[in-house]
C-alpha cells in the first residue's frame, strides 16, 4: 500500500523480524466466531512459506495458486477473458527500474439488478518480499485486503448483488501499481461499464484510530451520502478523507494504492483502509500483530459499507 512512500520505510530494513509461532496460530485464527475463514486466510497468506509474496517470486506464485484455489472453492466464476491476466511491465526497485512479469487474478458474480455495470473489487496481493535475509511477510500490507474480499465474495455467493460484481487481486502494486495499470489498459469489459472501483489494501489493523478510512468521496461526492449511514461495527467505524487538496504527502491517498490506475482512467473508485502503524513496510507486519475482533469487524464493516453501494448506486 502507499507505494509512493516505499523508498523512506525501506530504509528501516534494520528491524528484526517478528515471526509468529505456530502455537500462537492456532488461538488467533480461532478467537472470533464466524471468521475462522477470514483469519486463516490471512495467516496463510502472510506465512513465511510465501517469502514475502514479492512480484515474481516463488512466493508470490504459492499465493496466486492459494487465492485460485479459494475463489474456486467460493464458487466464483472466471471472466469470459480467464481466470488469470499475465503482464509484463517496468517497475521499481531497490536496485532501480526493472521488468517484472506478474500475473493479475480474476473472478465474476453476476448481478440481480444490473448485469452489465460492474463493480470491480480489487486487493493486492503482491508485498516487498525479502531483503538482507528478512522476510517481509506483509500480514496488514496486504494479506489482509485480500482476506477482505475474498470474504465479500463468500457473502456475495451466499447473497447476490444487485450489480454484476468484477473482483481482482493484483499483482505488482508493490512495484508501481503495474497490475492496476495493466488492467485499465486492458479490462474484461469495456471502462464504460465500470460504474465504481472499490479497493481494499490494509483493513487489519483499525486499532490505530478505531477507523476504517473511505478515500475517494471529495472526488465522488455522491457517493458519501450512501456510505454515511453505515454504523459501526463494534469499535470500527467509517471515517472519509485523504483525498482533499488540503491533504499533502503522505496524508493524501488518492494515488497510494490500485485504486489509482482506476483514478487517472477517469473511473470512479473508492479506497478503503486503515492508517498507518509502526509495523507498515517491515518485517514485523505479521499475523500475531493483528487482533482477530479488529479485523473481524473492519471487514464486516467494508461489507456493509459495500452492500450499501450496491444498493445505492444506478437508482
Amino acid at each position: 500500500m502507499r507505494a509512493h512512500v516505499i523508498a523512506p520505510v525501506l530504509l528501516a530494513l534494520s528491524l528484526a523480524a517478528c515471526v509468529p509461532t505456530e502455537a500462537a496460530l492456532p488461538t488467533a485464527t480461532a478467537s472470533v466466531t464466524g471468521h475462522e475463514q477470514l483469519l486463516a486466510d490471512l495467516r496463510i497468506l502472510s506465512a513465511d512459506d510465501m517469502e514475502g509474496r514479492d512480484t515474481g517470486s516463488a512466493g508470490g506464485e504459492r499465493a496466486r495458486a492459494y487465492i485460485v484455489s479459494r475463489f474456486e472453492a467460493i464458487g466464483v466464476a472466471a471472466p469470459a477473458m480467464g481466470r488469470l491476466q499475465p503482464w509484463e511491465m517496468a517497475g521499481r526497485s531497490r536496485e532501480g527500474s526493472k521488468v517484472y512479469s506478474g500475473v493479475n487474478i480474476m473472478g465474476v458474480i453476476p448481478g440481480t439488478r444490473v448485469t452489465d455495470r460492474y463493480i470491480v473489487v480489487t486487493a493486492h496481493y503482491d508485498h516487498v518480499g525479502i531483503s538482507d535475509g528478512l522476510i517481509y511477510n506483509g500480514a496488514d500490507d496486504n494479506a489482509s485486503g485480500v482476506a477482505t474480499m475474498l470474504e465479500l465474495a463468500a457473502q456475495l455467493k451466499t447473497e447476490a448483488p444487485e450489480h454484476s460484481v468484477i473482483f481482482v487481486a493484483f499483482d505488482g502494486e508493490e512495484r508501481g501499481l503495474l497490475g492496476a495499470r495493466h488492467f485499465v489498459e486492458a479490462p474484461p469489459v469495456p471502462l464504460s461499464s465500470i460504474l465504481l472501483n472499490v479497493n481494499y489494501d490494509m483493513t487489519a489493523r483499525a486499532e490505530t484510530d478505531g477507523k476504517l478510512w473511505v478515500t475517494g468521496t471529495y472526488q465522488h461526492p455522491n457517493l458519501r451520502p450512501l456510505l454515511e449511514p453505515v454504523a459501526a461495527r463494534g469499535a470500527i467505524s467509517l471515517a472519509f478523507g485523504k483525498d482533499t487538496p488540503q491533504d499533502t504527502g503522505n496524508d493524501n491517498w488518492v494515488e497510494a494504492s490500485d485504486h489509482g490506475a482506476f483514478f487517472r482512467a477517469q473511473v470512479p473508485f473508492l479506497y478503503f483502509g486503515v492508517d498507518y502503524h509502526p509495523d507498515y513496510h517491515r518485517p514485523s507486519d505479521d499475523f500475531e500483530r493483528i487482533t482477530p475482533a479488529v479485523f473481524a469487524n473492519a471487514t464486516d464493516l467494508a461489507i456493509d459499507a459495500f452492500r450499501a453501494l450496491d444498493r445505492g448506486l444506478s437508482r
